[in-house]
């Protein structure tokens, strides 16, 4: 079975106290909760703080080249010196905001492994892609151009998050069953170029998830955790998420 993972991406959020203090409270919570692995993806000043123990460190971001003159972006090997574990690449908000295309979100996809880490690559539509019956051709093209760069491993060591983006910050959640046939169709379509990634690979769930709604949503049988955004900034929600997805693999579904 896939052990569960939840992320939480607490984006551009939080002072050093306060970071400080959220890293505690999430620590606390977690205690118990063995059958789910937690991470979380602090802004980059803030990663020099660590995780505790028990908890995973992950990053928002990270530069498409190695080093050089790129003021203002920070290598995977920067990263890794920070001891972080995870990556996330080609969030909707860096594609949509920063303009990120699917070949540069391959090229940062391939510094974080290079390096040893795990990326998380997110894929998604947006509402008008959604609207227009698009989304399978959106999120084939994602994963096709990692696959392109990195070659048919690349998923050997690898996450991947579905964002609808149309969800995202919005209080509004993919029903339960059509998160499930999209999070299907992705691990499908990894199976078509590494059938044995496929089986083992983690796909997350990244859309408006609550502590209310995470029962249900982790109980489908390709999602396996969440990337959590607005919740993940409150400890006893975030909490709430995590066990939601510690039971389901207590119960072995």
């Amino acid at each position: 079975m896939r052990r569960p993972l939840v992320m939480g991406n607490w984006k551009m959020n939080g002072r050093l106290e306060s970071a400080r203090a959220l890293l505690a409270a999430v620590a606390a919570g977690a205690k118990g909760l063995a059958s789910v692995e937690i991470v979380v993806c602090p802004p980059y000043p803030f990663l020099s703080l660590g995780a505790p123990q028990g908890i995973g460190l992950g990053a928002q971001n990270v530069a498409a080249q190695a080093e050089g003159a790129y003021t203002g972006e920070v290598s995977a090997a920067m990263l890794k010196d920070m001891a972080c574990q995870f990556v996330i690449v080609g969030h909707s908000e860096r594609r949509t905001l920063f303009g990120e295309t699917n070949t540069a979100v391959a090229e940062k996809f391939a510094q974080v492994q290079a390096q040893g880490m795990i990326p998380v690559l997110c894929v998604g539509e947006t509402a008008d892609e959604r609207d227009r019956g698009l989304t399978e051709k959106v999120i084939e093209e994602q994963i096709k151009a990692v696959v392109t760069a990195v070659g048919p491993a690349a998923f050997n060591r690898a996450v991947i998050a579905y964002e609808p983006v149309w969800a995202i910050g919005t209080g509004r959640a993919a029903a339960p069953a059509d998160a499930q046939a999209v999070h299907h169709f992705i691990r499908s379509t990894v199976a078509r170029t590494a059938a044995g990634a496929a089986a083992s690979l983690r796909i997350l769930y990244g859309g408006s998830v609550k502590a209310q709604n995470a029962p249900e949503l982790f109980a489908q049988a390709d999602i396996d955790g969440g990337l959590i955004g607005g919740a993940a900034l409150n400890a006893q929600e975030f909490i709430g998420i995590c066990r939601a997805a510690d039971t389901k693999a207590s119960k072995g579904s």
